[in-house]
């Protein structure tokens, strides 16, 4: 049962899935767990059953993915590659080359040929290689890998400009990388009287071109058919994977590799062009890319055997040490010399250049190949790409955030506040919370409604929330929580429904309806227990109400400070010691621990009870301060000993 294909299949999605879920927990790079994960269940877990004593039979390591997928292992990888490049290409929108645009041109123009060269120079006298095989190698290396950049890109919080730039040229270079291969594969393996480096070039541009026009024209197609209702609704996503399937696969029967460029253009081309469902086609795609990206790296490093890494040798330790250290960082300051791009950006992406599953799949595939035309040397290829593919996504997965902080391009983690709807409520809540040290945005697509939050100098934004994210001019990541307070109880269901995917559902807070009948059902968290709604809050505030904090200590808890509260009074949200905030509903009570601090909305009579409070508290305390004062000073000159009879006055309030 354990030699089950069924089981096996179950076994790469499961671990994939896995590794993704605990590197999200953690906050360890997802690349880096995936490929350890795959070594565990790979060649680790083969040595484990050869330790096992004889009786247990042979029973090889838990996945063997020649021996358990045999021919489906090739098309399988390379239909995923050109689906995860598909979805890599759907995110590249013009739009984000208003900043990244100069870069990104000068890492394609510039960067591809600087990188090949210095990359065969590597492999050749660093790795040793023979020069066609270390030409061929250099060629993939100038890939960084959309599928290794962006889950790296989503556990950091950088410049946009940075990030676009590593997230186009990724994409951008991975087609490019592997034609790159294909042109000097057609040389090396063909070598005669009528192959020429003209006649190659001349093959390898032509099919590439064919390629391109391929994916332009499905791009098109699609982006035709589906607005104007030729595909029903249930059918786009189905017929949008076949049509990329397809379109990959006959570009690829033209010329092996080429369907990488027909996908990507497909991508770029519908990124760009409106289509009604593009929205929710992209995070089908988003979800079947990171499936696909997990099952391909367990596969791909389960692959991995003692025969494999026995072929490394020593001496690839300095043509590693060359790639990541010489190769890279000249290959970025070359190319974006003198340009507009700040000197501390370019070293982050000087150094960020983590390889993937197209580095490892086209390396494979030709190194098998050159093997069986007998090119001495190919047989190094595929643990030489192995051994770049780890060094890589663990030296730059692992040390990304480090390298940023000291370059001062962290932007931390998100902890602003988002408040959407500007009326007296969210004005007074944003006020108080940017008091006590959070940035908070009001949006509204009201000027008038914006007004009183100017006033008060907080941040507002002008329009409608869902086009501004959706139009990419409202980035998300700077907030750690959305609260949609609007008048209209339907549009702070919608905004909770169509942003839910973008921020996590756990992020989103809207208040309860004015009709308790239901009649609009809440897609997100209730605020408050009471459920009161944003008419009430108005009319509370109107009425004098006002916003407080207290502090939770061991010897006043959350059940003293719920019994101090006063009859009415709201628990609004608490605050964590690394200034996270969880808002208070019927379907979520977070839990309150010492230390934490209370945000609270009160009726004015506690108000003044609580002024009164620590009004006497403090007269209490400078009457203390000042007896044990005059003690000290009594003992300090003889008179005879003092000492101090207060103690530690819990705060019930701000």
């Amino acid at each position: 049962m354990i030699d089950s294909l069924l089981v096996k299949l179950a076994l790469i999605g499961v671990i994939g899935i896995g590794a993704q879920w605990v590197a999200w927990r953690t906050g360890r790079p997802a690349i880096a767990l995936m490929l350890i994960a795959g070594l565990l269940v790979g060649p680790i877990s083969g040595m484990v059953f050869e330790l096992l004593p004889a009786q247990y039979g042979d029973l090889g390591p838990l996945l063997d993915p020649d021996r358990d997928l045999g021919p489906l292992q090739e098309p399988i990888i390379k239909l995923a590659v050109a689906v995860i490049l598909f979805e890599g290409g759907l995110s590249l929108n013009f739009r984000d080359l208003r900043h990244a645009g100069n870069p990104v041109l000068r890492l394609v123009a510039f960067g591809v040929p600087i990188g090949w060269l210095l990359g065969t120079l590597a492999a050749h006298y660093g790795g040793g290689l023979p020069w066609g095989v270390a030409s061929l190698f250099g060629g993939i290396l100038v890939v960084t890998g959309p599928t290794v950049i962006g889950p790296m890109l989503r556990t950091l919080r950088v410049p946009a400009r940075v990030a676009d730039t590593l997230k186009w040229e990724g994409i951008v270079n991975d087609p490019i990388g592997a034609l790159l291969a294909v042109a000097i594969f057609g040389y090396v393996a063909f070598d005669g009287p009528d192959t020429t480096v003209t006649s190659v070039m001349r093959d390898v541009v032509a099919a590439t071109v064919v390629a391109a026009l391929l994916g332009v024209a499905l791009g098109f197609a699609i982006t035709w058919l589906f607005p104007r209702g030729y595909v029903p609704e249930f059918l786009k996503a189905p017929v949008l994977l076949v049509t990329v399937i397809g379109g990959f696969v006959l570009a690829d029967i033209v010329k092996h590799e080429t369907g990488l460029v027909t996908v990507t253009v497909m991508g770029v081309v519908m990124a760009n062009r409106p289509v009604h469902s593009s929205r929710w086609l992209r995070r089908f795609k988003e979800d079947l890319s990171v499936l696909l990206i997990s099952g391909v790296f367990i596969i791909l490093s389960a692959t991995l055997d003692w025969e494999t890494l026995s072929a490394f040798r020593l001496r690839f330790v300095l043509f590693l040490l060359l790639l990541l250290f010489l190769v890279r960082p000249a290959t970025v300051l070359l190319s974006l010399m003198a340009s507009a791009m700040p000197w501390r950006e370019r070293l982050f992406v000087a150094w960020i250049a983590p390889r993937g599953i197209v580095a490892v799949a086209v390396t494979g595939l030709f190194a098998y190949r050159l093997t069986d035309y007998g090119v001495e040397g190919a047989e190094a290829l595929v643990p030489l790409s192995f051994a770049v593919v780890i060094a890589t996504i663990f030296a730059h997965g692992f040390s990304a955030k480090w390298v940023a902080q000291k370059l001062g391009l962290d932007l931390g983690k998100g902890e602003g506040v988002l408040l959407i709807g500007a009326n007296d409520w969210t004005t007074a809540f944003g006020s108080y919370l940017k008091r006590i040290g959070y940035k908070v945005t009001i949006a509204d697509s009201s000027t008038f409604a914006l007004r009183a939050a100017r006033r008060r100098e907080l941040d507002v934004w002008r329009g409608d929330i869902l086009e501004e994210v959706n139009e990419d001019r409202l980035d998300l990541s700077e907030y750690q929580q959305l609260l949609a307070a609007t008048d209209n109880d339907a549009f702070n269901a919608l905004v909770c429904a169509d942003l839910g995917p973008e921020m996590g559902f756990e992020k989103l807070t809207q208040t309860a309806p004015q009709d308790k009948r239901g009649a609009v059902q809440p897609r997100a968290r209730v605020l408050l227990e009471s459920r009161r709604s944003v008419e009430e809050l108005q009319r509370l505030v109107a009425e004098g109400w006002q916003f407080g904090r207290t502090r939770i200590t061991e010897k006043f808890s959350f059940d003293d400070y719920r019994a101090r509260l006063a009859k009415g009074a709201e628990t609004v949200a608490v605050r964590r010691e690394d200034n996270s905030l969880e808002f208070f509903s019927p379907q979520h009570k977070p839990w309150v621990e010492e230390g934490d601090e209370v945000i609270s909305f009160v009726p004015p009579e506690q108000q003044a009870a609580q002024q009164a409070v620590r009004a006497s508290r403090k007269a209490e305390e400078a009457a203390v301060k000042d007896g044990s004062a005059k003690a000290a000073a009594a003992k300090n000159s003889g008179n005879g000993p003092g000492g101090s009879g207060g103690g530690n006055v819990e705060n019930g309030g701000e």
